[in-house]
């Protein structure tokens, strides 16, 4: 699977992507276990190669509901390691057996010092990506009400 087709990395020059692939490494997770958890320090990214991975945000204590399962290769979570207050928004665990590219944010941050436009390029890409996932939660909301309102109706 090559960078660029990580949504992170699209539109990125050769020598960019060459640079980011130096810092990357291959994982491979078993099914049922915990990539990080929400709230905890967000220091690493994750992109598919196969496999899925449950997302899930917590309720109390004691439950964690689910939100979604991602399992398209080139697919990236964690982002919030590229966001301060670099803490995980949700939490993390493979749903199946994983292989997954890590990126750890230190090696980020430094490639983007190093190289501004590189930063501008995978945080206009954040952007879109946050934005899409906005829309997809309107949607949901959406969803959901009508269908909340429709049995209050009955």
């Amino acid at each position: 699977m090559p960078l660029s087709s990580i949504f992170l990395f699209k539109d990125l020059s050769e020598s960019r992507l060459k640079k980011i692939s130096d810092t990357v490494k291959e994982t491979h997770a078993e099914k049922g276990r915990w990539l990080f958890h929400e709230g905890s320090s967000a220091d690493r990214i994750y992109a598919f190669r196969s496999g899925a991975v449950e997302l899930l945000t917590r309720i109390n204590d004691d439950i964690e509901l689910p939100v979604k399962i991602l399992r398209n290769e080139g697919g990236c979570f964690g982002i919030s390691a590229l966001v301060p207050p670099y803490q995980y928004s949700l939490s993390s665990r493979c749903a199946e057996d994983a292989v997954l590219l890590e990126i750890k944010r230190k090696d980020i941050e430094k490639l983007t010092q190093e190289d501004h436009a590189l930063g501008c390029t995978i945080m206009t890409n954040v952007a879109q990506y946050l934005l899409e996932r906005l829309k997809e939660t309107r949607q949901d909301l959406k969803i959901h009400f009508k269908t909340l309102f429709r049995s209050m109706q009955t």
